[in-house]
């Protein structure tokens, strides 16, 4: 990668770029690659993956976990800037869970290597701090969506995905199907069309192919309390 497009990201995004040296910067940039992937792509693929830590320059990602049976529930969702350590998690001590991360749009982001990474996480405490920084935030992020599954109700959890996905892409016009929803909140299909339905005989939402338009915000503000 280009040194001074490496250092200009880098720079930005991780506070412990100061505290390395030159030669080490540079050897960090040539240890990172520009990676494109596309829409519905498989980025890192559990404990059979360990591909390094990930910045994302564009697009969106979705962190999330698979059982053997095949269900899926959504950990955290990546946009642009975000950072994700649980993609090198084979050089990280006690993580010992496998998580899956895929494309959700066309995507484009930096990869550092894994054998590298360890090594600057091993030999410079600004890295050890800053890694280990982000590990909790993620986990804190894992916790809540682990909290929402177990202690909130459906409609409740339903309500606030909807809310939020709006805010996101700021419309009230949300372009997203009942599959993927049901993938996001690690339900099932039927029993996110029968929320969505219930949620449309109430005037909260209308539905139409292929997405979810916002009728109601405060209701359903209301009812996500």
């Amino acid at each position: 990668m280009v040194f001074e497009e490496c250092k200009e990201i880098f720079s930005t995004h991780f506070p412990f770029w100061e505290h390395l040296s030159e030669e080490e910067q540079k050897t960090l940039c040539l240890n990172t690659l520009n990676s494109s992937f596309k829409k519905g792509e498989h980025i890192h693929s559990g404990d059979t993956d360990c591909n390094g830590v990930m910045t994302l320059k564009s697009g969106h990602l979705r962190v999330f976990l698979l059982s053997d049976e095949g269900r899926e529930i959504t950990l955290y969702r990546m946009y642009p800037g975000d950072m994700c350590t649980l993609s090198a998690a084979c050089v990280l001590n006690n993580i010992e869970f496998d998580v899956f991360i895929d494309a959700e749009e066309d995507s484009e982001l930096l990869i550092i290597n894994s054998k590298y990474f360890d090594t600057l996480l091993n030999e410079n405490i600004y890295v050890e701090n800053f890694t280990y920084k982000l590990l909790t935030k993620r986990f804190s992020d894992v916790m809540w969506s682990m909290q929402q599954i177990l202690f909130t109700s459906f409609d409740k959890r339903l309500a606030r995905f909807l809310i939020d996905e709006s805010e996101n892409v700021n419309n009230d016009k949300i372009k997203i199907t009942h599959e993927q929803i049901a993938k996001y909140m690690g339900s099932a299909r039927e029993v996110v069309s029968r929320m969505l339905k219930y949620f449309e005989n109430e005037g909260f939402v209308k539905l139409y192919r292929g997405g979810i338009q916002i009728l109601d915000k405060q209701a359903l503000e209301d009812l996500s309390i």
